[in-house]
């Protein structure tokens, strides 16, 4: 940072040099790091100055002031009020070594010269000043959108990418959130008045968490493109992995999933991993590419957060590893070869060896599938017991080895060498039966049968044979060549049947484990079954036609199975109409005889073995839907038991809680009838105990009726734009609460909600009622209204006691309260209702700690869309139970019983 090297007599200077000191958030000590580093460097004898500092009145900030010289701020009127500004000229004037220029996002008052900071360091720069800046993350222009969706905070001053990333220093200043947090409640961030408001909005735990990573990994972006450019500046040709980079090679096959899944978890191990799935196209696109499925995987790597690459090269390994190369790769995933051992010998080891033999230091993972080599597909048990294609090469050794070896034979032939030229033929024809089976190896023993008798046998060059024991020679000769073939045939089929055999324990064992492992048993199932038999396509139907599970190809249009549903127990393949192609199984058998599902299958014939193992498959799915449709109905019965339970609450309630109230009445009503005995005081007085005790019981009983319309889902609900200041001020109003009592916090900016304001008002009131109840004497009710995101939010604060963490959520179940002595308490439902009322206009209603003790219940509403008709018409299940009053419940349910007693 030596700069006075590059400065010039005469004001004439070279650039000066740019420090950006980064924060995820304010308080984290941008501003004390500038100030700190200044002092330290005025101390070493450098020329510093404040060009600008916003101290926030921080004491441990201005104290970081003292003893560097500052330029006097430039005084601007605006509207008739005073701002203070950067005063540009007076600075180049002054012409330090150095300049201190806080908040480098901040908007300059109009008039000023430049109409942003940034500008003004950018000046400062061209003068030959050094400036030390700060600015927070969410003030980068291309972070701001996704700033916004993490906070719900839209920041209007930025500073373009270009200027941070053209600093000569980039430094981070960070800190834990945690930390961050703590700081603030101490008060060392903002003022006492507005700690509460800032804990539970933009410094909220999850926000600071997600501002600090968004600033770590745009650090290491910009670090990793410094290296890179220090690395093509020195011409360093080696990849320097600095980073985890994850390379997945895509061909369009159905193994591109699996790949992608695995290089996600490889890239996740390490922070900062990167994903980079790539698919290489021949120049002359005769690949076979599967645009599809291509676009399918595409999907798939943009959803784990990686990138896609399209690259076109005839040397598909260079390609690829250039690729690699060039990003720096560290790893490089590839999936095994989909050619069968016959293939990969006839053809050398494919592309992965080679990928291999290039890669250098990049890892190279090889991923098993279940497409690699035919694998996942069971075994045929049809036809020859060797495969076609040995038959053929068999034939082929036949046709070339018999001659070759003739031509050898006849070369070295000698009238002793009879019986070496029968053995060698024979060795011949064991071969061919090895590789080919019994066709090849009979083809190989007549036709060296022949070649013996015509080229060896006298008279030579004639079929005829002279001796009649050299025809009893040949005949064993054909017959040895038939046993060995059939030897090797009934091998191979044995060995065909083991596999086949091994290949079904391994289907059902990974059934089994799919079931165990809690994954969707059906689609498990279907998907294992399609892979087996090799179909084209596989599809489970439920009786209403509603499809469970689908795997493969999808079915062309007319070639459902709903047909089948006409007759109770449909055969395989006997649909009437159906088309041919598709099979179709019963699954289960239900309560009236039909089946429970129906299993369609299509693209593929199966055997008599596979038809067995598809019956072990149809009765799993059967237990699986059996399964499925049980827990349903478990689900269903813990519903009616919940409901049961608040059914035998509600009976302890009227017996209990309704008695108070309803005896309290008659028993002043019945002294209003001797009413000539009685004062005028004690007639009053007797009346005023009737009105308030029927009062109570109306609304206990309102109370009743509204969580019963929740607990059964009718609650009207009449949709509008409702503004949440106007809300709670009209709550406010119904509870003649006063600044005495409460304590607002309204946005002004804030747009209208998505709300019923009956409802809406309901639920601030019983929440406003229980957090007066509960604030200590002298303490104020803060209610505050922000925005987040797409929702906004009315939170009211309390500092009373508050509730553990392990009760809140019981806290919301009906007649939750504490004590039951007060008549005026209520049945403990107050919560309960403002969670339903709240439920049913689309938001939620949580509980959170507040900042210093006490409790704060956050209303989350949606905002109204302008456009959106919907929010002017009225949306009600129950257009009859309309609510027009504005009813409070006053119950005591902020705190659960301490004997296990609901009441």
């Amino acid at each position: 940072m030596a700069a006075t090297e590059g400065r010039h007599e005469g004001g004439s200077a070279s650039r000066g040099r740019l420090r950006v000191l980064l924060g995820a958030a304010p308080g984290v000590g941008k501003t004390y790091e500038m100030l700190a580093e200044g002092r330290r460097l005025a101390q070493s004898g450098r020329d510093v100055v404040i060009g600008i500092v916003e101290t926030h009145g921080r004491a441990a900030t201005l104290e970081q002031t003292r003893g560097i010289a500052q330029v006097p701020r430039r005084s601007v009127s605006h509207r008739g009020v005073r701002l203070d500004e950067l005063d540009l000229d007076a600075i180049i004037a002054r012409h330090p070594e150095l300049a201190l220029i806080d908040e480098m996002a901040h908007t300059n008052a109009p008039g000023s010269r430049n109409p942003k900071r940034w500008q003004d360091v950018q000046e400062l720069l061209d003068a030959g000043i050094d400036v030390i800046t700060t600015v927070n993350v969410q003030h980068i222009e291309s972070l701001n959108a996704v700033v916004e969706k993490i906070t719900g905070v839209a920041q209007q001053e930025t500073v373009p990418d270009e200027v941070i990333r053209g600093a000569d220093e980039v430094e981070v200043v960070d800190l834990a959130p945690q930390s961050l947090r703590d700081r603030l409640s101490a008060g060392q961030v903002y003022p006492a008045e507005r700690i509460d408001a800032a804990l539970s909005n933009y410094f909220r735990l999850g926000n600071l968490t997600a501002l600090r990573e968004l600033a770590l990994l745009w650090l290491a972006d910009e670090v990793d493109s410094a290296l890179r450019s220090y690395r093509t500046q020195h011409g360093i040709d080696s990849a320097w992995q600095t980073r985890e980079r994850v390379v997945v090679a895509l061909t369009g096959g159905p193994e591109g999933e699996t790949l992608l899944r695995r290089g996600a978890r490889i890239a996740a191990r390490s922070a900062g991993g990167e994903l980079l799935a790539v698919h290489v196209t021949t120049q002359d696109g005769l690949r076979g590419d599967r645009p599809g499925a291509l676009s399918a995987q595409r999907g798939l790597v943009e959803a784990l957060g990686g990138s896609y690459h399209q690259l076109v090269g005839d040397d598909v390994p260079g390609t690829l590893v250039e690729f690699a190369q060039s990003v720096d790769a560290s790893q490089l995933v590839i999936g095994v070869s989909r050619r069968s051992r016959v293939s990969a010998a006839l053809t050398g080891p494919g592309i992965g060896a080679e990928i291999i033999r290039r890669s250098g230091d990049i890892d190279v993972h090889i991923v098993t599938h279940a497409a690699a080599g035919g694998r996942g597909r069971l075994p045929s048990l049809t036809g020859g017991a060797l495969g076609w294609r040995r038959q053929l090469i068999g034939f082929a050794v036949a046709l070339i080895g018999g001659p070759l070896l003739s031509w050898v034979l006849f070369a070295l032939k000698t009238p002793e060498s009879i019986t070496a030229d029968v053995l060698s033929y024979q060795l011949l024809v064991v071969v061919v039966a090895l590789i080919g089976g019994l066709r090849p190896a009979l083809f190989a023993a007549v036709l060296s049968g022949f070649t013996l008798d015509f080229l060896f046998v006298d008279p030579l060059f004639t079929v005829t044979i002279a001796d009649p024991r050299h025809a009893l020679a040949l005949a064993l000769y054909v017959v040895i060549a038939v046993l060995v073939s059939l030897v090797v045939d009934q091998a191979a089929r044995r060995a065909r049947a083991a596999q086949r055999a091994s290949s079904e324990a391994e289907l059902l064992a990974a059934i089994a484990g799919n079931v165990l492992r809690g994954d969707s048993a059906p689609t498990a199932l279907v998907a294992r079954a399609r892979e087996a038999f090799g179909l084209s396509g596989i599809r489970l139907l439920a009786a209403d036609g509603e499809v469970l599970a689908v795997d493969g190809e999808p079915l062309a249009e007319g070639e459902s199975a709903r047909a089948a549903w006409g007759s109770a127990t449909p055969a395989p393949g006997s649909r009437e109409g159906a088309d041919p192609r598709v099979e179709t199984v019963p699954v289960g058998v239900g309560a009236d005889g039909r089946p429970r599902a129906l299993l369609e299958l299509h693209g593929g014939q199966l055997d008599a073995s596979g038809r067995r193992l598809l019956d072990a498959i149809v009765a799993q799915l059967a237990a699986a839907i059996e399964h499925t449709d049980l827990r349903e109905t478990a689900k269903e019965a813990a519903v009616l038991a919940e409901t049961d339970q608040v059914r035998s609450a509600l009976l302890s309630a009227l017996s209990h809680d309704l008695r108070r109230p309803l005896a309290a009445a008659v028993a002043a009503v019945g002294g209003l009838r001797s009413a000539h005995r009685l004062s005028a005081a004690d007639r009053t007085e007797l009346v005023e105990t009737a009105d308030e005790s029927l009062a109570t019981l109306s609304r206990l009983v309102t109370d009743l009726l509204d969580v019963s319309r929740v607990q059964a889902g009718v609650l009207a609900v009449s949709l509008s734009r409702v503004d949440a200041g106007g809300g709670v001020v009209s709550a406010l109003d119904e509870l003649s609460l006063g600044p005495a009592e409460v304590e607002l916090a309204l946005d002004s900016a804030l747009p209208p909600l998505h709300a019923d304001p009956v409802l809406l008002q309901r639920v601030l009131v019983n929440l406003l009622t229980n957090a007066v109840r509960h604030s200590p004497p002298g303490e104020r009710v803060i209610v505050s209204t922000s925005r987040l995101g797409g929702q906004a939010q009315i939170r009211v604060a309390d500092r009373g006691a508050g509730i553990p963490e392990h009760q809140r959520e019981s806290a919301f179940l009906p007649f939750q309260r504490h004590g039951d002595t007060d008549n005026t308490t209520g049945l403990g439902l107050g919560l309960a209702l403002s969670r339903g009322f709240t439920e049913g206009m689309g938001g939620t209603l949580t509980a959170e700690d507040t900042p210093g003790g006490g409790l704060t219940m956050v209303v989350s509403l949606p905002l109204a869309d302008p456009a959106d008709p919907r929010f002017e018409e009225r949306s009600s299940l129950d257009s009859d139970v309309a609510d027009d009053e504005h009813r409070s419940s006053n119950a005591d349910d902020r705190h659960l019983p301490t004997n296990g007693d609901p009441r």
